[in-house]
């Protein structure tokens, strides 16, 4: 998601963004830290020409130098976390999830350094990387200027009508979209119960730490017990029906029955968001339930595209 983004710059002032609301989650075995940026201004106290609606992106502009030596770096996309009113509903502000990239030689992929070295945090290494944009906001103090872009993107927005159903299938900060769509349909006081029909999230992550907003995933359960269901998979401590790591796309298996009967319902919208590969993880979670049925799966995913119920953002 590094693609140059069209649109105005503007520099926005994080007034308080990160007071009471960047949270970092450590990760003792990837060795990174994942922090939410909430409530960051999305756009300049003089201009309130920058809405967004659920399901859409916004970039943000490193100082830099980026990969090419470029200064500003080129526009990152996030996938916006907040509903369009924003998390203190006065629509005037946006929240990101944003992991911070860490790459260590030995350690994983790293096919080069930025940083000098040696790397205080990984001595012995001979290339360490740190991601430019986003270890810029990960970084981030109350009062910073963040230089941003867009909104952007239509792939991902939520159906009009209020009796589809929506399908999320998630791994890691591709949660974020989900979040906004959430949001609307089960928290913020102008949309809270217009929603009538069935959202059901897929969350795939490697460790329990990671499962990002469980506590709000659990709370909107519990006060729409009929209207919103929540699954995850961890992979490194859970294990599918063979014994080996449990993917999301094994997680939803569990259910394969259910959710087909959902898919074969013209008002059911499926999303993906998360890492490059998750379409194959469709395929493999719904190949047994639509060859039980006779039914050519790659067809009916084009019918699903056709139709504009089928929706995949990845990275």
């Amino acid at each position: 998601r590094g693609r140059r983004q069209g649109g105005p710059l503007e520099p926005v002032r994080a007034e308080n963004a990160l007071q009471g609301d960047l949270r970092v989650q450590g990760d003792d075995h990837l060795e990174v830290a994942i922090g939410e940026l909430g409530d960051v201004p999305r756009r300049a106290e003089d201009d309130k020409n920058v809405p967004y609606v659920e399901g859409q992106s916004i970039g943000v502009i490193a100082p830099g130098p980026d990969k090419r030596g470029e200064s500003p770096a080129k526009v990152r996309l996030y996938s916006i976390a907040s509903s369009a009113p924003g998390d203190d509903e006065t629509h005037s502000t946006v929240s990101l999830v944003v992991k911070r990239v860490v790459e260590v030689e030995g350690r994983g992929w790293c096919e080069y350094s930025n940083v000098d070295l040696p790397d205080p945090e990984f001595p012995e290494a001979k290339k360490v990387y740190r991601g430019v944009c986003s270890s810029h906001i990960c970084d981030l103090q109350s009062g910073d200027d963040v230089l941003i872009s867009g909104p952007t993107g239509a792939e991902m927005l939520l159906p009009d009508d209020p009796e589809a159903n929506i399908v999320m299938l998630a791994t890691g900060t591709g949660i974020a979209p989900f979040r906004s769509f959430l949001r609307k349909l089960f928290h913020d006081r102008g949309t809270k119960g217009e929603f009538k029909g069935l959202a059901w999230l897929f969350l795939g992550v490697p460790f329990s730490q990671s499962l990002l907003y469980d506590d709000e995933w659990k709370a909107m359960q519990k006060e729409f017990p009929g209207q919103f269901r929540y699954d995850y998979a961890i992979s490194d401590e859970m294990k599918n029906k063979e014994g080996k790591p449990m993917w999301v796309q094994h997680k939803v298996q569990e259910f394969d029955e259910d959710l087909w009967a959902m898919l074969k319902d013209d008002r059911t919208h499926v999303y993906m968001c998360g890492l490059k590969g998750m379409e194959r993880g469709f395929v493999e979670a719904f190949g047994a339930a639509a060859e039980k049925e006779g039914v050519d799966l790659p067809q009916f995913v084009k019918g699903m595209k056709k139709a504009k119920r089928y929706h995949v953002e990845v990275y």
